[in-house]
C-alpha cells in the first residue's frame, strides 16, 4: 500500500513539475513586453478611469500619449479632470508639446426648482433618479426635468455636485468640477452638459430640455423653453449663436460670445447665465420722441 502511495505522489509530482514548465516556457514566448514609459505616464494621471478622455480609462489615454509620442504629436490628447497641469507634466516628460483645451465645466440644463415646477404627483420607490425615470414623468409632472433624487450627486467624483434643499436641484461647484462627465453618465434624463467656462467665467445657455409643445411644457413648468424664437432673433443680428428645433432652443458655445442680450428677451425666463445680463433700454415714449 505505501508503495502505490508513494507511486501516486512521484507521479503527480513529475506531472506538476511537466505541466510547470510548459507554462513557464509558453509565458515567456508568448509574453508582451510593457514600455515602461506607459507606467509612468499612467501615474501622472488622476487614476479615476472616468472616460472624460474619450478612452477606456487612464491606462487607454496612457496607451494614446505612449502612441502619440512616438508619432511626435500629443497635441490632440487631453485629460480633463487633470488640467492643464497634468498635460503640461506629460508634454515635459516626452519632450512634446500639449493641447490647449479649453477650461470646461457641467451645467444642469433645468430650471425646474420647486418654486417653479411644483410637486404634482407622489413617489413612494427607491430615491433612484434612474428608477423614478423608468417608472414616471416625475413629481412636477416634466418628463424631461430634473428628478431631485440625487444620482448625479452619488456619481461625482469629485464632490463637486451637491442638491440644494431650496431648489431641490443640483448645484456644480466650478472650483471643483474637472468635466469628468460622470454626472452625464448618470443623469437618466441627460440634463447634464459639458460647456466651456468662458472668457471670466460667463457663459449663457438654454436652462431647459424640455421638448413638448409650449403649453404642454407650460404646463408643468414656470420657466420652460417655448421656442418663441425672441431670442434667436436677438442674437440672428449678432452671431447666430441660437438654433431651434423640436420646440427647443439651444445656444451654440462655439459661437455664443457671452454678451447676454438673449437672457432678458425671454418671457419665461428659460435662459440661464453667470453673469448680470445687460437689460434692454426702454422705448421711449410718444411725448418723449416729441420733446427730443
Amino acid at each position: 500500500m505505501s508503495e502505490i502511495v508513494l507511486y501516486s505522489v512521484l507521479t503527480l509530482g513529475v506531472v506538476a513539475a511537466l505541466f510547470s514548465t510548459i507554462l513557464y516556457v509558453v509565458s515567456r514566448l508568448f509574453a508582451v513586453e510593457e514600455d515602461p514609459r506607459l507606467t509612468e505616464v499612467v501615474e501622472m494621471l488622476p487614476g479615476i478611469n472616468c472616460g472624460a478622455c474619450g478612452f477606456p480609462g487612464c491606462a487607454g489615454l496612457g496607451e494614446a500619449l505612449v502612441k502619440g509620442a512616438d508619432d511626435g504629436d500629443i497635441s490632440h490628447l487631453n485629460c480633463p479632470p487633470g488640467g492643464a497641469d497634468t498635460m503640461t507634466r506629460i508634454g515635459a516628460y516626452f519632450g512634446l508639446e500639449t493641447g490647449s483645451a479649453k477650461e470646461t465645466v457641467a451645467v444642469l440644463r433645468c430650471g425646474g426648482s420647486c418654486e417653479h415646477a411644483p410637486a404634482k404627483n407622489s413617489y413612494d420607490g427607491p430615491a433612484s433618479c434612474v428608477i423614478a425615470h423608468s417608472t414616471f414623468a416625475g413629481e412636477n409632472g416634466c418628463p424631461f426635468g430634473c428628478l431631485q433624487y440625487g444620482d448625479c450627486e452619488v456619481a461625482c467624483p469629485f464632490d463637486a455636485i451637491s442638491m440644494d434643499p431650496v431648489t431641490g436641484l443640483p448645484v456644480v461647484d466650478q472650483e471643483l468640477c474637472t468635466s469628468c462627465g460622470a454626472c452625464v453618465r448618470a443623469c437618466p434624463r441627460k440634463l447634464f452638459e459639458i460647456r466651456p467656462v468662458g472668457r471670466r467665467s460667463r457663459r449663457v445657455w438654454i436652462n431647459c430640455r424640455n421638448t413638448e409643445s409650449a403649453v404642454a411644457a407650460r404646463k408643468n413648468c414656470a420657466v420652460a423653453c417655448i421656442a418663441c424664437g425672441k431670442c434667436k432673433t436677438v442674437c440672428d443680428g449678432i452671431v447666430q449663436a441660437i438654433t431651434i428645433e423640436n420646440n427647443l432652443a439651444f445656444i451654440d458655445s462655439d459661437k455664443c460670445i457671452a454678451c447676454g442680450k438673449c437672457v432678458p428677451v425671454c418671457p419665461t425666463k428659460a435662459i440661464a447665465a453667470t453673469f448680470e445680463p445687460p437689460q434692454p433700454k426702454p422705448k421711449k415714449t410718444e411725448a418723449e420722441s416729441a420733446d427730443a
